[in-house]
């Protein structure tokens, strides 16, 4: 399973989004898009959305702390 979270440091869904997925014990990688612009663009890129959080999980993108929509995709 690929996990990948962006994300800001003042951001409180974040912090709800990472702290719900290491509850889960779901590994991810954590992009900082108020520091990384790269990454920042992929996001975009991939969500349309300038909002964080943004979740890719294998591919499928979640906006926000979407709790129903992250247990649908997640084992």
């Amino acid at each position: 399973m690929n996990v990948t979270v962006y994300s800001t440091q003042t951001c409180p869904y974040c912090t709800m989004v990472k702290d719900y997925l290491r509850g889960k014990q779901v590994a991810f990688t954590e992009y900082d898009v108020g520091k990384d612009q790269v990454k920042a663009q992929e996001m975009v890129n991939k969500s349309g959305q300038m909002g964080v959080p943004v979740v890719e999980i294998n591919g499928k993108i979640v906006v926000g702390f979407n709790k129903p929509e992250l247990d649908k995709l997640l084992p």
